[in-house]
């Protein structure tokens, strides 16, 4: 396996935050409410995992360095891990298991339908990530792990459908959100410099 530590390193640091937020929920940290506190967190993680995921190839592309693209498939398992904690967490502190209240969310609060599309998205994605799915769906496989776009974009309206009010932070994220889908553009792909040729090339002038 290339790059063990940077691989550990990964899973420890993906690990750790729902461990921290429970262990805040279990010493009282998180206020009056800490269920959905626990229900935010997860969700506005998966948001930045897959943030960060998307980010592995620009960042291979700009510093030449294979590690990125290495851990891009644990981040985008970790990704779907914290979806379904997230979804967990809502049908646990906000459903309180009750399954009759549901069609009353749904009304009163329609971006949990735009969320739980994008839960079936990842879930395709995390089901298909494996070696055995690329080599049976061979050009098909790139074609249908580019619905993490869509995913992206179904889970910034939903966070803007929650959020609304204070945008600020919103306005970050989908920012974010719109550089790194802009980077996948092949003719700007093209054109993304790699820092390790510019030092190459200031090694020979020097």
């Amino acid at each position: 396996m290339r790059y063990p530590f940077w691989r550990v390193g990964v899973f420890i640091a993906a690990a750790v935050w729902p461990l921290f937020w429970l262990f805040q929920a279990w010493t009282e940290q998180l206020g009056p409410d800490p269920g959905k506190v626990l229900v935010d967190r997860l969700g506005l993680g998966t948001l930045v995992l897959l943030l960060i995921t998307l980010s592995m190839t620009p960042l291979q592309k700009l510093t030449g360095w294979a590690g990125w693209v290495s851990v891009r498939r644990q981040l985008g398992l970790w990704c779907f891990a914290y979806v379904v904690l997230h979804l967990s967490g809502y049908t646990a502190f906000i459903l309180g298991f009750d399954w009759s209240q549901l069609g009353v969310e749904l009304r009163k609060r329609p971006y949990i339908i735009v969320g739980m599309l994008g839960f079936l998205c990842l879930l395709m994605l995390a089901l298909t990530s494996n070696r055995y799915s690329q080599r049976r769906l061979g050009v098909l496989w790139r074609k249908l792990h580019r619905l993490v776009y869509l995913v992206l974009g179904l889970g910034l309206l939903h966070m803007l459908w929650i959020v609304r009010a204070d945008l600020k932070e919103w306005v970050v994220y989908a920012s974010i959100g719109g550089l790194l889908s802009v980077l996948r553009l092949p003719p700007v792909t093209r054109r993304i410099p790699r820092l390790t040729v510019k030092k190459s090339s200031s090694a020979t002038k020097a």
